[in-house]
């Protein structure tokens, strides 16, 4: 499956860059379209399928003008179906394949062009093709959803025992770690006595030595 991106031009650059080349006399600038979907949508067999499709563009939507083809096709290189079409309104033709399921759930003046599938078949499984123009612009934008379609929902698994091990393992390794620590800062502080011990044995040697040697030297 291809999947082409347009770049998004924002609303406030395309109004000055259009503003440019209108006063230079140069052309009339027509500004592609950015069109949003959820890509891939799973649903459960009998439910609802919600499929949203959103788009943004240079210019306001004139019903007059604007265009939406909403297409489902089962495989990448098949035949796409026409199950929604906006010319002035909204239509949606009887079809075979969905038979009444289709309700419009969009709303143009917040250029939301979603659509909901009721009673979701394992038939209804494969890509839907949302496409709009909204002239001036000159190219029409599209989404791809790929929807799958289940027939049973997989169960959530329990984390509590998960939870449970995770929690002793922490509080274990926190015991360790503090352990670890106290043992370090009761060697570090022995460590410290001796070396005082050992600094106080050597000064008083010396004191003593040069005690001594005054004692010899009043005896001579």
């Amino acid at each position: 499956m291809k999947l082409h991106v347009r770049a998004a031009v924002p609303r406030l650059q395309c109004a000055w860059l259009g503003l440019l080349l209108l006063s230079s006399g140069w052309v009339q600038l027509g500004c592609s379209m950015e069109v949003m979907v959820q890509p891939y949508v799973v649903k459960l067999n009998g439910t609802s399928a919600k499929l949203t499709c959103t788009f943004i563009s240079c210019y306001d939507v004139n019903e007059k003008r604007f265009s939406l083809n909403w297409t489902y096709f089962e495989c990448e290189n098949c035949t796409q179906d026409l199950f929604v079409h906006f010319r002035r309104k909204v239509i949606i033709p009887r079809t075979d394949h969905f038979s009444g399921r289709v309700e419009w759930s969009g709303n143009l003046n917040k250029n939301d062009v979603s659509v909901t599938i009721h009673d979701i078949q394992l038939t209804d499984e494969g890509f839907y093709n949302c496409s709009v123009l909204n002239p001036p612009d000159r190219h029409n934008g599209w989404g791809l959803i790929f929807l799958k379609v289940v027939t049973e929902v997989t169960p959530e698994r329990d984390s509590t025992v998960a939870v449970i091990i995770g929690a002793s393992v922490g509080g274990f390794l926190a015991v360790v770690i503090l352990i670890l620590v106290i043992v370090k800062c009761v060697r570090r502080k022995k460590k410290q006595d001796h070396q005082s011990e050992d600094q106080k044995t050597e000064e008083e040697g010396k004191t003593d030595g040069e005690g001594n040697q005054e004692e010899d030297g009043r005896q001579h």
